[in-house]
């Protein structure tokens, strides 16, 4: 069976806000893909992070993350009130009007079972010596349906031109 996905909805930033929602999700796919290109408001570093909640919960995250920054691997785990690294996204001292993009992958949305997701992200800084690539593996330890996903920018601002689009996947 062919892989087929159906915009659900999309945003695109038009002056700067510190999140993004998507609410009021049908519930008549398998799965759910989140492709979104961001960046950051966040001054004084050379990056920042997008974190992630379902249906406004604020309980029942865990992630791991694997990553590559100039030339190493390294990895983190975190266990918070949210999916905290579901993408790192270019901060306002990263080269202007560079964009990271991401992908976020979340499976059997619908289920009585536990969320997992996956999130593969690119967060260039038009260097050789600053670039972040990530792999995120992450769990919602709740068996209600999702309904809504909010993308929250850590430390700033999502600028003008963030975009991000849901898709159903059948």
């Amino acid at each position: 069976m062919a892989l087929q996905l159906f915009k659900i909805d999309s945003v695109e930033v038009n002056s700067p806000v510190t999140s993004v929602t998507f609410s009021s999700i049908p519930q008549a796919y398998t799965d759910l893909i989140i492709k979104f290109s961001a960046c950051s408001s966040k001054a004084a570093t050379d990056n920042d992070q997008a974190n992630l909640t379902f249906n406004s919960s604020s309980t029942g995250y865990s992630d791991k993350l694997l990553y590559g920054r100039n030339g190493s691997a390294a990895s983190a785990a975190s266990t918070t009130s949210y999916i905290t690294w579901a993408a790192i996204i270019p901060a306002a001292s990263a080269t202007a009007n560079t964009f990271s993009t991401s992908e976020i992958y979340i499976p059997n949305y619908t289920s009585s079972n536990y969320k997992s997701l996956s999130s593969d992200n690119s967060e260039e800084n038009n260097s050789s010596t600053d670039y972040f690539v990530t792999m995120l593996a992450g769990l919602w330890s709740n068996t209600s349906a999702i309904t809504s996903v909010t993308l929250t920018c850590n430390g700033g601002y999502f600028v003008a031109n963030s975009n991000f689009t849901l898709y159903g996947v059948l």
